[in-house]
């Protein structure tokens, strides 16, 4: 798990006029709350938390927050305000204050370990389905990223929810929840179809369409 120090100062000035003039200063709005933690406005500056972001990217990572040179607060980056047209600019960041012995719910990467045996061997289309997975864990215990090893999926085959087994946390999504399966890919469908000499679908018309034929 990427771990990493942000400095930050306080600010009292709020409002859209205040960020805009952080921003022109080359600084981020940001707030900092969590649960038993008044919230608190901030600044960062803007360069370093790029290369904070650039450092953890989009994994879930613990970040050591130091407000006005005091002791180091553990927080999660909850959420990247970014400029709709502009992307890579920053315009608000949210911080999440967590505690050591309490659990939190995060989204953790999905990983894929390997090329599925349906994939190498039969022709067949690897469909990802879940690149983010909810679970409830220990701050300290918050993994970088979940596996999922596919090397043995065959064409028709899945990786569910139920499948998955944390070292440690819990998953907060139903068992029955699909990650990963192999299906088989459109090239080998037309072939099989041509195969069996299965009839084209005929797509019906609709009224409109009879009545443009008719008056053809």
């Amino acid at each position: 798990m990427h771990q990493v120090e942000l400095a930050a100062q306080s600010r009292s000035n709020t409002g859209k006029g205040a960020a805009r003039s952080l921003r022109r200063e080359g600084k981020i709005p940001a707030v900092i709350y969590g649960h038993g933690f008044d919230s608190r406005a901030l600044a960062v500056e803007s360069r370093a938390l790029g290369k904070v972001l650039d450092i953890i990217g989009g994994e879930a990572a613990l970040l050591d927050v130091v407000i006005d040179g005091a002791a180091p607060i553990k927080a999660l980056v909850r959420e990247v305000q970014r400029n709709p047209v502009k992307r890579a600019e920053v315009i608000h960041l949210d911080l999440y204050a967590v505690v050591a012995n309490e659990p939190i719910t995060v989204e953790v990467p999905v990983h894929i370990v390997g090329v599925p045996d349906g994939v190498r061997n039969f022709g067949g289309v690897l469909d990802h389905h879940l690149h983010r997975i909810s679970i409830r864990v220990l701050p300290a215990d918050i993994p970088e990223h979940i596996d999922v090893d596919v090397t043995h999926l065959g064409v028709g085959d899945a990786i569910h929810i139920s499948d998955i087994t944390l070292a440690k946390g819990e998953l907060m999504l139903d068992g029955s929840v699909s990650v990963v399966s192999v299906i088989q890919s459109r090239a080998e469908v037309s072939s099989t179809t041509e195969a069996t000499g299965a009839e084209p679908e005929v797509i019906k018309k609709g009224k409109a369409d009879e009545a443009e034929t008719a008056g053809a």
